[in-house]
């Protein structure tokens, strides 16, 4: 999986573009107003995903995020994009892999997660699928086939290096799998018609392969780790620094529509998702609404130093780091009022 040279310069031009735009964006207050809040900025720039209802948005509906607005400025490709363009001042907040945000932290990006919002359990993760009558059954049988994956240097990547790593395989083998960028609603076609000689596919996209038949999994990252956080949203410093209360409100109010999610019936919340993802008038189809399952998020968005430990040996592997994480640069749970108390 030779990728990690496109990766790395993709991250060091988001520093480029941090010097060049100073990282401040419109969307900076002025610091005499952080002690106070009086002059905090109180609308956040973020993309969205199509088709999609996240959970600052259902945050937002719900009545969580108090004063504070989203401001909508389009839709995202992939987490690496999203936190790239919060990163360098063209949104406020991004969210994407764990691995990814470390990526870009080492290339020194000033950017920190306060929350979680996403992750795999028993009713929502990724599978990765072969044709019904593929040899592919093991590890070992993945040496020298094709998978697609969405995106490269992100959560299927890691998942799939962690499994072979963890079956055996060494460094070499593993740089024999290629990785293959299929788009998500392309994926199980290609599998289909062997362009690709397996694939990875989560929520509508999985359940619709599995009904069609003739596809079976050969592993899931919920096998191979259980119940865990995928990802975080982050935050520029000096935003973090400048609008300590927006902040707050903001990751608080998601904190509890993770937990209203968990709380509440699953008839309620794809009705509510389907109600939001149709009023804000984007030209949506709900239907992929229909097959939400569960939150996925750990209790209450809560980030811990194994959501980023845990991809170690990955980012290892690609070169991203060199030695062991320093963990309190990348993350802090000081915004999220479930956690401290500060509701």
């Amino acid at each position: 999986m030779k990728r990690h040279l496109t990766i790395l310069s993709a991250a060091a031009a988001v520093v480029i573009a941090l010097t060049v735009s100073g990282c401040g964006g419109p969307s900076v207050a002025g610091t005499d107003g952080a002690a106070s809040g009086a002059n905090e900025v109180k609308e956040l720039r973020y993309q969205g995903w199509a088709n999609n209802v996240t959970l600052p948005e259902l945050a937002q509906d719900l009545g969580y995020l108090g004063d504070v607005k989203l401001n909508w400025v389009g839709n995202t490709i992939s987490g690496p994009q999203d936190i790239q363009s919060a990163a360098t001042g063209q949104t406020d907040f991004g969210g994407a892999f764990a691995g990814a945000v470390v990526k870009l932290v080492e290339a020194g990006a000033p950017v920190k997660a306060v929350i979680n919002y996403y992750g795999e359990d028993s009713k929502t993760f990724n599978g990765f699928y072969v044709k019904e009558d593929s040899p592919i059954k093991t590890a070992r049988d993945f040496i020298g086939k094709k998978i697609a994956v969405n995106t490269l240097g992100a959560h299927s990547e890691a998942v799939i290096n962690t499994y072979l790593r963890k079956n055996g395989l060494s460094a070499d083998e593993i740089k024999q799998v290629q990785l293959v960028v299929v788009p998500p609603n392309d994926t199980e076609e290609a599998i289909r018609r062997g362009q690709v000689d397996a694939g990875s596919l989560g929520s509508i996209l999985q359940d619709k392969a599995v009904a069609n038949g003739g596809l079976r999994s050969v592993f899931s990252d919920y096998d191979l780790f259980g119940t865990f956080a995928g990802g975080p949203y982050v935050f520029r410093e000096d935003f973090l620094a400048q609008n300590p209360n927006t902040v707050r409100t903001f990751t608080t109010g998601v904190a509890k529509a993770i937990e209203w999610e968990r709380a509440t019936p699953r008839k309620e919340v794809i009705a509510r998702l389907t109600k939001i993802l149709k009023e804000r008038g984007r030209n949506e189809n709900p239907a992929a609404l229909q097959y939400w399952k569960s939150v996925g998020v750990p209790a209450k968005g809560e980030i811990k130093d194994e959501d980023f430990t845990r991809w170690e040996e990955y980012l290892k592997s690609a070169g991203i780091i060199k030695s062991g994480l320093d963990t309190k640069k990348l993350y802090t749970n000081e915004f999220n009022g479930l956690l401290t108390g500060s509701k």
